[in-house]
């Protein structure tokens, strides 16, 4: 077996992982986009939009719903269904891309925002950087380290979460607007988390 095709069977087996897990729970309508992107979003530069690891679509809607111009990325296609579904039934549109995260081209200087929310591969930050054109702004949340001992919920696997500070510092050369790091109560459960607005200069 070659290269390429064990890549193309960790990805189909990748993705059937996320439809099964998807299939198993109902789609919430009604979820709420993330806290800090209906906070903040009056920060963020109007224009083209990619969300990351988008999964049922809450913060792409809530973005198209705002006037953005937005592109939804995941793996998962029974993720990005339901996504087009509820855009439908909020009356906005939103396009949908199946594809592999760990390979996935961002085009270069095309993004006015990019937003990734609990989907951390560090390989991923500088083809986020790239994609940004100049003056676009990245929001990105997601797990620290201190998820594991303080017994709260997935992830386990260390590899997919950050250090203290780390995000901060994959960011040091954009202009931080916003930076939180710590235990917080997010949508009515407790997550050790780090959140960021930055803007590329």
């Amino acid at each position: 077996m070659d290269l390429s095709s064990l890549e193309g069977n960790v990805v189909r087996e990748d993705r059937k992982r996320w439809d099964e897990k998807y299939r198993e729970k109902e789609s919430n309508l009604k979820r709420e986009a993330s806290t800090i992107l209906k906070k903040y979003f009056r920060l963020l530069p109007k224009g083209r939009a990619l969300d990351i690891a988008a999964g049922e679509g809450r913060n792409a809607i809530f973005l198209a719903e705002r006037g953005f111009d937005v592109e939804a990325v995941d793996i998962s296609k029974v993720a990005l269904t339901r996504a087009r579904k509820l855009a439908q039934a909020r009356g906005v549109k939103i396009r949908t891309i199946s594809a592999d995260l760990d390979t996935y081209p961002i085009l270069k200087e095309v993004f006015d925002l990019i937003i990734d929310f609990y989907f951390f591969d560090r390989r991923l930050f500088p083809r986020i950087k790239r994609g940004l054109k100049k003056g676009g702004m990245v929001v990105c949340e997601t797990y620290l380290v201190d998820q594991k001992p303080c017994g709260l919920r997935d992830p386990v696997n260390p590899k997919y979460l950050l250090k203290p500070n780390e995000l901060l510092r994959l960011f040091r050369d954009f202009r931080i607007l916003f930076y939180r790091e710590g235990v917080f109560r997010e949508g009515g459960s407790r997550k050790a988390i780090a959140s960021l607005i930055a803007e590329k200069t």
